[in-house]
C-alpha cells in the first residue's frame, strides 16, 4: 500500500511553526526570566499583528454597537428634545407669571398710594395707530359703573380720563394727547400751571406745562401733581417731573417740559377712580352756608 505524501505549502508551514513556537513560549514562559533571541524576533512579528487585529475588533465593536443601538439613540434624542421643549415652555410661562406679578404689584402699590379713592381695575384692549397710548380702549364700561370723566391711573400716577363709555368698554384720553389739558401745581412750591399734550413733544414722551408765572421758582426735577383748581382731576395725583424751564417768546410767562411718570408706550392694565370728581368736589355754596 502506498502512503500518500502530504504536501504543505510554505505559507501554511510558516503558520504552523509560528503557532507551535507561541505554544512553547507560553508553556515555558513562567519558568524563565529571559526570552531567547528567536522569541524576541517572533514578538516583533506577533505583537503588531495582535495590535492590528485588536484595533479592527474595537472598530467593529463600535460600529456594531452603533448599528444595534441607533434606534435607541434616536429615541433617547427624541425624548431629550421633548424635555428641552417642555423646559423652554415652562420657563416662558414662569417669566410671564413673573411679569404679571410685577404689574399687579405696581397696581397694588398705586391703589394703596391713592387709597382715599375707590377704584376699578381694567385691561387695555385697543389703541389708536402709532407707538403711543394717547387714546386707547379698556375692557370695562357702563355695565361696570364707569362714566365719562372718570380718572384713569397707571404706573405711579395719572394717565388721563374717560371720554366715551360703552356697555363693556371705555375710551380713554391720555394726558399726552394734544387735546388734553390738566390743571397742575408744583409739589415743592404750590406754583400752578397747565399740562397740555403736544404732538411734537409726544414723540419724545413729553408734555408741555404752560401759563407758568414769570416769577415762578419752578426748576428741573420738580414734581407736578394735579391741583385743586380743576373740575375733572382730583388734587394730589402725580403727573410727572419737570425736565426743562424756559421763558415764552413774548416774555410774559414761562413754560416747561414735563416727563410723565406713566410709560405711555407700554400700558396693559389701569385703575379707574370709580367716581366723577366734579360730582364729589366741594363747591363754594358749601363753604358759604
Amino acid at each position: 500500500m502506498k502512503i500518500k505524501k502530504i504536501r504543505i505549502s510554505a505559507k501554511h508551514a510558516l503558520s504552523i511553526v509560528t503557532i507551535i513556537m507561541m505554544i512553547i513560549i507560553l508553556i515555558t514562559l513562567p519558568n524563565r526570566k529571559q526570552v531567547t533571541f528567536m522569541e524576541q524576533g517572533l514578538g516583533y512579528v506577533v505583537v503588531p499583528a495582535q495590535q492590528f487585529l485588536g484595533n479592527i475588533q474595537n472598530w467593529m465593536n463600535e460600529k456594531l454597537f452603533f448599528i444595534f443601538h441607533t434606534a435607541q439613540i434616536q429615541e433617547d434624542n427624541k425624548k431629550m428634545l421633548e424635555e428641552i421643549d417642555q423646559l423652554r415652555y415652562e420657563n416662558t410661562i414662569l417669566k410671564q407669571y413673573q411679569k404679571d406679578n410685577e404689574r399687579l404689584r405696581v397696581l397694588l402699590e398705586l391703589d394703596q398710594k391713592y387709597a382715599q379713592y375707590p377704584k376699578v381695575g381694567a385691561q387695555v384692549i385697543g389703541k389708536d395707530p402709532g407707538n403711543w397710548y394717547d387714546v386707547f380702549l379698556i375692557n370695562k364700561g357702563s355695565n361696570h359703573g364707569l362714566k365719562v370723566d372718570m380718572v384713569v391711573l397707571a404706573g405711579s400716577g395719572l394717565v388721563g380720563r374717560i371720554i366715551e363709555v360703552g356697555a363693556n368698554y371705555s375710551k380713554v384720553l391720555s394726558i399726552i394727547d394734544d387735546t388734553s389739558s390738566v390743571s397742575a401745581q408744583v409739589l415743592r412750591t404750590d406754583e400752578v400751571g397747565n399740562v397740555r399734550g403736544d404732538k411734537t413733544l409726544m414723540n419724545e414722551g413729553l408734555c408741555r406745562v404752560q401759563y407758568v408765572n414769570i416769577e415762578a421758582q419752578m426748576i428741573p426735577g420738580d414734581e407736578l401733581v394735579t391741583s385743586h383748581l380743576g373740575d375733572i382731576y382730583p388734587p394730589g395725583i402725580l403727573i410727572g417731573t419737570i425736565q426743562e424751564v424756559k421763558t415764552e417768546s413774548h416774555g410774559l410767562t414761562k413754560y416747561a417740559l414735563l416727563e410723565p411718570v406713566v410709560d405711555f408706550k407700554h400700558l396693559e392694565e389701569v385703575l379707574v377712580i370709580d367716581q366723577v370728581w366734579k360730582e364729589k368736589k366741594p363747591n363754594l355754596k358749601e363753604f358759604t352756608q
